[in-house]
């Protein structure tokens, strides 16, 4: 008997976390962190609703932390399975993961110090040496490569185009002379975009586990490059800085090539532009390593030595006492710096100088989820709390989806359209509730198709 059980990311955009279990044969595909509001949040601190010594491997789709960053905390817990994914996936967690424990530590150190936890001692979810132990685990594959969880059983990663190395995963399963497939999706990208190729079509689907992250919205059709030339040339002719919260992995890369681009148009001046990001850079260092992994107009550049990702005026800041030295910054510039949800990282610090300023331009390029610091300021707070005291909000506040990483449901439906054979059933995670209803209904509405919307800890049978 094959079962599917979703032990994440339903009724909410994080924490991907899905249970397939081939007739004993556990194998979990994604491994994320909860995030966001407190009560989700808190999730991560929960007993694996399964041993994870009685995991047999986790399977990646990419590696934000939302489906990857658990890993340490699973390796804490007894999972001693291979962990598989694409190599620049591989590359991105080792950054990713060691990052994300040392916040864990710093947080507890933090809460300690200031005695501002009910816990005596305070204690890291994971720490640097549960993250590094659990890295040893990965194994690397290439997309189109074949690797099998049985003799029966093979999985393909094919390009999702949502970040370098991001994939679908495509699972088969060949038993008395019938083939079966169940397809994850993780995060699905957008066709036409720069930087990365557009997501793979993929056909014979009998069980498709879709993202719904913009079930209910559309990313408009202004183009990005045109719409990020506005907000820039807006904010030099107030005389200010432009400030952009901006995932270290895939948001940041794609902006400095965007404004690479616009300034040898001559759409924005050039610019001082400072990367606050030790996790963007070392992330940007490995894009480089990946040219092969990009779209044709990004490799073709990349023959006639154009820097890809290197605005004429950059600086790159990676220790604290360069951080700091952007505050002493005066007239107009760009800042980029993680994390791309204001909930942690060098961003705050910047808010913290820049936001009580009418002159300064906070610009969100991607979704900011229910219970962060993005989204409260994007509501229209007049103060936001940071570093446990209340900063004024009288900066100038943009958004621009143009550069998000996920799919809009036009473009869902239009990517559905390429399957050959409806799947038996499409199940909808990674959506707040009413995305991924919105996106269900408009999935039987067109096409008819059988659309579930799991809750947490759902078990589903499958025909695999």
């Amino acid at each position: 008997m094959t079962t599917l059980t979703f032990h994440g990311a339903t009724g909410t955009v994080t924490g991907s976390r899905h249970l397939l279990n081939l007739d004993g044969h556990r194998v979990l595909v994604d491994c994320g962190l909860f995030q966001g509001r407190k009560e989700n949040r808190r999730r991560n601190w929960d007993a694996f609703p399964v041993m994870p010594s009685e995991i047999d491997e986790v399977i990646l789709t990419h590696a934000h932390l939302d489906h990857s960053g658990y890993l340490p905390r699973l390796w804490q817990q007894g999972f001693r399975g291979t962990v598989t994914c694409t190599t620049a996936t591989h590359q991105l967690c080792e950054i990713l993961l060691m990052d994300s424990a040392h916040i864990q530590e710093e947080d507890a150190r933090w809460a300690n110090k200031r005695g501002t936890t009910r816990h005596k001692p305070a204690l890291p979810l994971y720490t640097t040496a549960d993250a590094a132990s659990v890295l040893q685990q990965f194994k690397s594959v290439s997309y189109g490569d074949e690797t099998r969880l049985d003799p029966d059983t093979r999985v393909k990663f094919r390009d999702a185009g949502h970040i370098l190395g991001s994939s679908l995963v495509d699972i088969r399963r060949d038993r008395n002379g019938k083939s079966r497939k169940i397809l994850f999706s993780g995060d699905l990208g957008r066709p036409s975009r720069p930087v990365l190729r557009d997501p793979a079509q993929v056909y014979n689907v009998d069980y498709l586990v879709l993202e719904s992250t913009y079930g209910d919205r559309l990313h408009g059709h202004e183009s990005g490059g045109d719409e990020l030339a506005r907000i820039v040339n807006e904010s030099v002719e107030r005389g200010g800085v432009l400030l952009i919260p901006a995932f270290s992995v895939g948001r940041t890369q794609t902006l400095l090539f965007t404004l690479r681009e616009l300034e040898g148009e001559g759409k924005i001046p050039k610019l001082p532009i400072f990367v606050d990001s030790p996790m963007g850079i070392d992330a940007t260092e490995v894009f480089g390593r990946h040219i092969s992994d990009l779209n044709l107009e990004c490799r073709r550049l990349a023959l006639e030595d154009v820097p890809l990702f290197k605005p004429s005026a950059l600086t790159i800041c990676r220790s604290r006492d360069e951080s700091k030295r952007i505050n002493d910054h005066k007239g107009p510039a760009i800042i980029i710096s993680s994390s791309g949800m204001a909930t942690g990282g060098r961003i705050l610090h910047h808010l913290i100088h820049r936001l009580p300023h009418e002159k300064n331009t906070v610009l969100f390029v991607g979704y900011q989820a229910h219970g962060t610091r993005g989204h409260h300021i994007l509501s229209g707070g007049d103060t936001v709390k940071i570093h446990g005291h209340y900063v004024p909000v009288r900066a100038q506040v943009e958004s621009m989806s143009g550069y998000s990483g996920h799919a809009d449901y036009e473009e869902i439906l239009a990517w559905l359209m390429g399957f050959n054979q409806p799947p038996e059933a499409v199940f909808l995670v990674h959506g707040d509730p009413e995305a991924s209803e919105a996106l269900a209904d408009r999935i039987r509405d067109v096409y008819g198709w059988h659309v579930e919307v799991p809750t947490l800890g759902q078990t589903v049978e499958l025909d695999f």
